[in-house]
Order: C-alpha cells, then structure tokens, then sequence
C-alpha cells in the first residue's frame, strides 16, 4: 500500500503533460483535422518555457507560471504553421504534422546554440516545487484544462459546431459554421495546450531541455486520443493507463532483484509496448469523426 501511496505523486507527475496534451490532439481531431506534431509542439514548448524560466529565475519570481504561459504562447504560433497547411492549403495532415515536428528539433537546437552555446537549456537552480502529499501543481492544471475541454465540447454551441465540423464539414457549412474559422481555433488550441504540456513536462521532470526531454510523450498523448475513443473521459483513462505505464517502468529500474534481471533498455520500452498491446487489443469499431484528417473544400460536397 505505501508503495501504490509512493507512486501515486510520480503518475500524476507524468499523466499530466500527456493528458493535457491528448485534450488538444483531442479537440483538433474533432474539428477533422489530425495533428501528429503533438510530439514538437511539445517539445518547442518545452524549450520555451525552460529558457524563460532559466534566464528569469533569479529576477523575477513568477518566472515559473510565466515560462509555462510563454510555451503555451509558442507552442500555439508553431501550431500556425500546421493550421494553414492543413486548413488553407487543403495539405496532406500527416506530412504537415511529421514536417513541424522535424522543425521543432531543429528550431530547439538552433536557439539553444543562440541562447546556452550548446545544445541545451542552462540547468535551472529549481524547477516546480511538488503541492499537497507530494502532488505538482501541473495536476491541477490537468484537471482544469479536461473540465474545460468538456464544458465547451457539449456545453457550448462552440462545441456542437466543432463536432459537426469533424463530421460533417459541408453540412455544417450549409447552415451557417464557418468550417475553415472553426478548424483554424482547434489547431492552435491544441498547438496551446500543447506547449503549455511541454512547459508542465520540463519544470516537474526534468532540470533543463534536452532533445530528449519530450522523449515520445506526444506521441503517447496522440495513442490516448485514439484509444480514448475522442471524448474527454476516455482520454483521460488512457492517458492514466500509459502515464502509470512510463511511472512504473522507472520505478522497477530501482528493484535490484529486477534489475539484475533485465537491462534496464527492457523498461525503457515498456510503456511504448503497453501502448501499442492496447491500441491493437481494443481497435475494434472506428470511433473517430468521420470527416478526421480530410481536408474541407468549400463548395464542394
């Protein structure tokens, strides 16, 4: 029991980033349009973030919630690129989404020489300080962001267009949704929710950004969407399941008996094993939008 009671501050720790991140993939893809640049709007976020904090740390004492709104800030511009590709330009998504996430690398290591002189973040003295019973505050910021992602997606009539948007862009255009306006707020909330993970991610688990940092996590987030059937609670779910999976496999690391018996490269690959088995194991009936990743037309039916 006080070793479930142990783990529970480091799942939550690396359920959040993911989470958050899946509620973006999430309300994007319900609008139609697929976003696979998870994984660099991350990662471009959480750069952002770790060099504000860095640099401000020891002149300004909110540098922590400022890092973490500027990578949100930059994790939205980035996503421009992908929402007029696919929006405007009526692009390939993938292609579009796997493009962004090679620029992302790029981009971090580029400024990093810029701003460090190396391709890195300077180490920060102290990132996000853990709340109640051990638990950060990125929790909380999950928790919110889902409620709110919620409350608009079937609360609001935003969300009913958005959802019509996924499934039927034509229809929803002959009533009056301007599909293109509706799909453009999608990709750069997810491009904002994005970054604000990539910041969560750096200031919790981390001491500086590394092009390691993100180490997949955007792609585990984009695995919850699916496997959480796009809807809030279902991805909240999966992001639970494969955040316990990446806590546990560093946790096991840390058992000698187990240790001893497999190299620790075995662990590392747990979470990516467990995310693939459910993806496999429980794709039956196809739960997405109908019109997810197919570019609108205007006029056209």
């Amino acid at each position: 029991m006080d070793i479930i009671r142990g783990l529970v501050p480091s799942i939550l720790m690396i359920v959040s980033p993911i989470l958050i991140t899946a509620a973006g993939g999430m309300i994007c893809e319900r609008s139609g349009v697929v976003n696979i640049a998870l994984e660099g709007l991350m990662g471009i976020g959480a750069f952002a973030a770790a060099s504000v904090h860095v640099l401000l740390e020891n002149s300004f004492s909110g540098s922590i919630w400022l890092a973490l709104f500027v990578g949100a800030c930059i994790g939205m511009l980035m996503s421009v690129i992908h929402a007029y590709a696919a929006v405007s330009l009526n692009a390939d998504q993938t292609i579009s989404g796997t493009g962004i996430n090679l620029l992302a690398s790029g981009l971090t290591i580029f400024f990093s020489q810029i701003l460090f002189h190396t391709d890195r973040t300077r180490p920060y003295q102290m990132g996000m300080l853990p709340g109640w019973s051990g638990i950060y505050p990125t929790a909380l910021i999950a928790l919110a962001v889902i409620l709110i992602v919620w409350f608009v997606m079937y609360k609001l009539p935003f969300g009913l267009h958005l959802r019509a948007c996924g499934e039927h862009p034509h229809a929803a255009a002959s009533v009056g949704i301007n599909v293109r306006r509706i799909r453009y707020i999608a990709v750069l909330a997810s491009g904002f929710l994005a970054g604000l993970a990539g910041g969560c991610l750096v200031l919790t688990q981390t001491i500086q950004y590394t092009s390691s940092t993100i180490n997949g996590a955007g792609f585990i987030a984009l695995a919850a969407v699916s496997f959480g059937r796009w809807r809030p609670a279902g991805i909240t779910g999966s992001s639970l399941l494969f955040g316990s999976a990446v806590a546990f496999a560093i946790y096991v690391v840390n058992i000698p008996a187990l240790r001893n018996l497999f190299p620790s490269e075995f662990f590392s690959l747990l979470p990516y094993v467990i995310t693939l088995l459910a993806l496999v194991v429980f794709s039956g009936k196809n739960y997405a939008p109908a019109a997810d990743g197919k570019p609108y037309e205007q006029g056209s039916s």
